[in-house]
């Protein structure tokens, strides 16, 4: 191995993107948690609607981001994708404070996930080709920045609502921490494409990206996705048992602290324990978690399992990013992080459409009742794959 495997450390690209993905957040931040309440009561939108708003934004993030994949394996550089995808999220995501009526919201999601399409996959390989062997470290690091930036976003805007800012106040001071993400990506050195490697499934065939392997492992991906809506409808049912506007940018805050951690220590773990069994486990807290809060009667059932919801996230984001490295050879990573993020983000419309029907049907406990058996199913199906599939 050479003295850069060996290294303890990380390649500056990589820490450079990392502190990218934490202003990034910071000002992401600043306007989720406040998102729901803002279409629920400032523009009389309905649950259902804030399933259409956060379903058609990944659905046309998860688009791009195939589209952008394919072509960071064409092109010389990954780079210029990365820059323009993060430019233009943080240019027009605080335009949000302008909105007058539910659609404008939903323009501003959608161009907003524009951004995130072009830049997440060129931007995942980029990090996957600068690592090496350190994937899931890399993942687990770039996580744990994204995750802090979740935590200083949402007690910022805690504070500026404290002070008596309007909410549209709150969303243009966004402006900054994006401006400062989008200078940091310019001053990345990308490192050259790794070579082409063999592929690690011996039976596919030479350029073939989606190897049987490779296919059910997305499947399965996209099984769990259909029960995995946005964390915005958490943020609901959190308000529907007592927390206070103010409260929930808190709450939102120590979830991602809790993220921080366990994002840290599930990339250093994918490193030396098998990964699907740790995506299996994250997806047994998810589904834990998402029953206990479909049964939660407290407000402090919502404060305890939004902390061990952040388990989940340490559990599976780096660490299924790590092991779909491990599936693919280095000339087809952006592709194959295309493939990644398109099945994970375009089951997203029908899984915010699907729980905010049953929402409205049956009940917060109902709907997320079934994202908790979409979840469990998928982890017993992801543990049967990786005894089965070849080394």
């Amino acid at each position: 191995m050479p003295p850069a495997e060996r290294s303890s450390r990380l390649p500056v690209a990589v820490v450079l993107l990392g502190l990218t993905s934490l202003f990034t957040d910071i000002g992401t931040e600043m306007i989720f948690p406040l998102l729901p309440v803002f279409l629920t009561e400032t523009l009389r939108a309905g649950p259902a609607y804030l399933g259409l708003v956060e379903g058609a934004a990944d659905t046309v993030s998860s688009l791009l981001k195939l589209v952008s994949g394919v072509i960071s394996d064409r092109v010389p550089r990954r780079k210029p994708l990365v820059l323009l995808g993060y430019g233009i999220a943080s240019a027009v995501r605080p335009l949000v404070a302008i909105a007058s009526h539910p659609w404008h919201v939903l323009a501003v999601r959608l161009t907003d996930r524009v951004g995130k399409g072009i830049r997440s996959s060129p931007r995942d390989a980029l990090i996957a080709d600068a690592a090496g062997e350190r994937a899931g470290r890399a993942f687990g690091f770039h996580q744990a920045m994204d995750h802090v930036g979740a935590v200083v976003g949402p007690l910022l805007a805690t504070a500026l609502v404290a002070a008596s800012l309007s909410l549209r106040s709150v969303f243009w001071i966004a402006v900054i921490p994006g401006a400062i993400a989008t200078l940091l990506v310019a001053l990345v050195r990308e490192p050259r494409h790794a070579a082409p490697a063999a592929a690690p499934d011996a039976t596919a065939p030479p350029g073939r990206l989606l190897t049987p392997t490779l296919t059910t492992y997305l499947g399965i991906l996209a099984l769990f996705s259909l029960g995995n809506s946005s964390d915005a409808f958490l943020l609901l049912r959190a308000r529907s048992l007592g927390l206070t506007t103010a409260q929930i940018p808190v709450l939102w805050a120590a979830h991602n602290g809790s993220r921080v951690i366990w994002a840290y220590l599930g990339g250093h773990a994918a490193d030396r324990v098998p990964r699907a069994r740790l995506v299996a486990a994250g997806w047994l807290v998810f589904a834990l978690v998402y029953l206990g809060l479909g049964r939660a009667t407290a407000a402090w059932h919502v404060w305890a399992l939004f902390l061990v919801y952040g388990v989940f996230y340490g559990l599976t984001e780096p660490v299924e990013k790590a092991l779909l490295r491990d599936l693919v050879p280095a000339a087809q990573r952006g592709r194959a992080y295309g493939a990644y993020n398109f099945v994970t983000g375009v089951t997203a419309l029908p899984a915010g459409l699907l729980v905010g029907a049953l929402w409205r049907a049956w009940g917060a406990p109902l709907a997320l009742g079934v994202g908790a058996a979409l979840a469990g199913a998928s982890a017993v199906l992801l543990l049967v794959w990786d005894r089965r599939r070849p080394r």
